[in-house]
């Protein structure tokens, strides 16, 4: 694979499938506590991206941050890394990890004469221009939902461990004049979910082999207590974000707890009549990852516990439709923000989200064994299928339509999908996107805008997907893992709006992982059905020359490889775990 070193350490457990994720990036040392899947791996620095002195003088022996070690002190250490100031020059240096991690850094200092501690000054970056940005100004670097920009004190013959957030690099200054500091070793404090890539995707295209893996390794990383959207800021449940990622971890970790746990949250948090984070979509996609999350584990017992809110949030919805069948629903009407200031758009998408949510509590009612309910929410979605929006030309909007049939998925991906290329695409509502485009058969087209859009963050130096992306942003910007040169944008500094300002804005964000879920589902052709005991097998090639991967299922990992032959048939092989029924 034509990937970085960094990226083939790190995905090498999804191409052994059983291997657990190791100690990565050279790592040297890891810590785990044996109740928990968290462990915390300390990892090297790969490179020095940028230092304040080059003479010598002011910084000495870089080179030997790079070099592992053992994180332990000792009063014979020789060769350190020095700092030294004076009252004109305080020296710093930008480090980087290699690849975007959640976690702090972990600083060993050495024997010095002063046993003052050491005042150093951190910035952490997900970005090279994030990690040397000041707080506030019109890039908007900040301080919320996790510290990145502070002062430590490091002990003289000793370590201090700091930091929680989103971070690829860090930038380090000495605070104080007249230092001459010893620093042993700067080493990132990586937390992450110690699972198994159970699932995989390899094809004849490296670069949607390696959009898959960067999806996987998106939300593996907001994987954390519960399931975050993003692990720099909003490092918080959002119940619409994590459809997509549920669908991701469907597809590559399996039935995890996570999910429950997190679903959970949301509901306890949100007693009724109150709407999920505020707002009504957030509460339907609550029902419709319930939904999901059935179909493909089948564990009844856990969707029991639904039935009461369930319930009373249907029956909820079914007041927030007037005489016309029009969704009329309150609080905060959201979709994504590309569309939040689109009310034709809004009421599209909530519109066509009401039909899925209670044709989708129809057949959880079946399952409830309460066919009065189930008949009750089935009338209700098609009264709403009466009333047809009018005036959109969103993707967002149009792709929600298109998948609750409210139009006709054809003529949507003609018309409006396809329209500008990716223009005007959403990272959250790019799965939808590409689902719609699926629905309509354009799976060579979804290709393409998986390549241009997921893989134009990929060649702008992404090792996690972001927040938001405007491809009307990459003319003449530079990447993120490189100083920007004054004649270019900075793609992280320099855009975005709404809550994604600037350096605010997050590059690893959960919503953004679709493609992953997406190609495992519609390229692989993997279809679970029947609450998770029968799998269809139905690839869509589109333009490859072969594709294989596994998939976890309730019985076990699938594994499956097409070969397109000359005449355009596909040959297939099939591995199934025992128990798992096959159809083709």
């Amino acid at each position: 694979m034509k990937k970085g070193l960094l990226l083939a350490i790190v995905f090498l457990v999804v191409q052994t499938l059983q291997a657990q994720l190791p100690p990565i990036f050279g790592s040297e040392y890891t810590e785990k506590a044996s109740h928990s899947e968290m462990v915390k791996t300390y990892l090297t620095p790969q490179r020095i991206v940028w230092q304040s002195d080059d003479t010598g003088e002011y910084i000495k022996n870089a080179e030997t941050l790079l070099k592992k070690g053992n994180g332990q002190v000792a009063v014979n250490d020789e060769n350190l890394f020095r700092f030294v100031s004076t009252a004109e020059t305080k020296p710093g240096i930008l480090l980087d990890y290699g690849k975007e991690i959640s976690g702090g850094v972990k600083i060993s200092m050495g024997i010095r004469e002063s046993k003052t501690p050491l005042k150093l000054r951190l910035r952490f970056g997900e970005s090279v221009g994030e990690a040397m940005s000041e707080i506030g100004g019109k890039q908007n670097a900040t301080n919320e939902h996790s510290l990145r920009d502070f002062i430590v004190e490091v002990p003289w013959l000793g370590t201090i461990e700091v930091g929680e957030t989103g971070f690829r690099f860090l930038r380090i200054d000495v605070v104080e004049a007249n230092e001459d500091a010893p620093i042993k070793s700067i080493d990132a404090a990586f937390i992450y979910r110690d699972i198994a890539y159970l699932g995989s995707f390899e094809s004849s295209d490296e670069r949607l082999n390696e959009i898959w893996d960067v999806g996987a390794y998106t939300v593996h990383l907001n994987m954390q207590n519960y399931l975050w959207d993003g692990i720099k800021r909003d490092r918080l449940v959002w119940v619409g974000d994590m459809h997509p990622e549920v669908m991701t971890i469907n597809s590559v970790f399996g039935n995890h707890d996570i999910v429950h746990k997190s679903l959970d949250l949301a509901r306890d948090q949100h007693p009724l009549p109150q709407w999920m984070n505020g707002l009504s979509s957030y509460s339907m996609w609550w029902l419709l990852i319930h939904k999901n999350v059935f179909d493909y584990h089948g564990d009844l017992d856990y969707l029991k516990e639904q039935e009461s809110y369930m319930i009373a949030l249907l029956d909820q919805l079914s007041t927030f439709i007037d005489k016309d069948n029009k969704e009329i629903l309150d609080g905060g009407r959201f979709m994504d923000w590309a569309t939040s200031e689109i009310p034709e758009a809004v009421h599209s998408g909530l519109q066509a989200m009401m039909v899925m949510t209670f044709e989708a509590g129809s057949e959880m009612m079946g399952i409830y064994g309460k066919p009065d309910l189930q008949k009750k929410y089935l009338k209700i979605s098609e009264r709403l299928r009466k009333h047809k929006p009018k005036g959109n030309t969103t993707k967002q909007a149009a792709a929600l339509m298109a998948l609750a049939d409210l139009e006709d998925a054809g003529k949507i991906n003609a018309e409006i999908l396809t329209k500008d290329g990716v223009q005007r695409m959403s990272t959250f509502y790019g799965y939808y996107i590409l689902e719609a485009m699926a629905k309509a058969g354009d799976y060579e087209g979804g290709l393409r805008v998986i390549r241009d859009y997921w893989g134009g963050m990929i060649d702008l130096g992404a090792t996690t997907f972001w927040e938001d992306f405007d491809i009307l942003d990459v003319p003449n910007s530079g990447r993120i893992d490189e100083l920007v040169p004054s004649t270019n944008f900075d793609i992280h500094g320099d855009f975005g709006e709404y809550c994604y300002v600037g350096y605010r804005h997050s590059l690893c964000h959960g919503w953004a992982s679709g493609p992953t879920a997406w190609m495992s589902q519609h390229i692989l052709g993997i279809h679970v059905m029947d609450a998770g005991e029968t799998v269809k097998i139905d690839p869509n090639l589109g333009d490859l020359e072969w594709v294989k991967g596994s998939f976890p299922t309730k019985h076990g990992i699938l594994k499956v490889s097409h070969q397109k032959n000359s005449d355009g048939s596909i040959k297939t092989e099939i591995d199934a775990p025992e128990g798992l029924r096959i159809v083709q």
